[in-house]
């Protein structure tokens, strides 16, 4: 699994947000995007795209669901900021830009561009390179359990 944006890797627990921050839809990490591109950490599908674009939901090959939550309180935007470039259905590949955020217009709105991905399908996380720069082409960012 890859990251899915370019930024400074940070724990749920750093989030301003304590829906997201006390882990109410799983484990999982954040990103403080430097960039607005937003791709696919894996091979898979999407399984749900919220019509405002602050949110997709993406299923991996091996069943693995997580939540790529774009910003913070960016639903109150309404879609603006987002350029959604996926359907649900659609079959993605590491890498595929699914979004693209506009970071400087959802920071003058008063929104964080601080985005999230999260398992919610049970899995747990570790987190190997807390607060440093990753790219979409980093490896090795996180470690992955399924908890039984």
């Amino acid at each position: 699994m890859k990251p899915f944006a370019t930024g400074k890797l940070l724990y749920l627990e750093e989030v301003d947000d304590p829906f997201f921050s006390l882990k109410l839809m799983g484990d999982g990490y954040a990103i403080d995007l430097s960039e607005g591109e937003i791709r696919a950490p894996f091979d898979g599908e999407v399984s749900m795209v919220f019509p405002t674009g602050h949110a997709l939901a993406l299923v991996s090959k091996d069943n693995m669901e997580v939540l790529l939550h774009l910003g913070i309180d960016t639903i109150e935007l309404e879609g603006r900021g987002f350029l959604t470039q996926v359907h649900e259905g659609q079959s993605v590949t590491c890498g595929q830009l699914l979004s693209i955020m506009d970071l400087e217009y959802i920071q003058k709105n008063g929104k964080s561009t601080v985005a999230l991905c999260l398992f919610t399908s049970g899995e747990k996380i570790t987190i190997l390179k807390p607060h440093q720069l990753v790219t979409s082409s980093s490896e090795h960012i996180i470690e992955i359990r399924k908890e039984k």
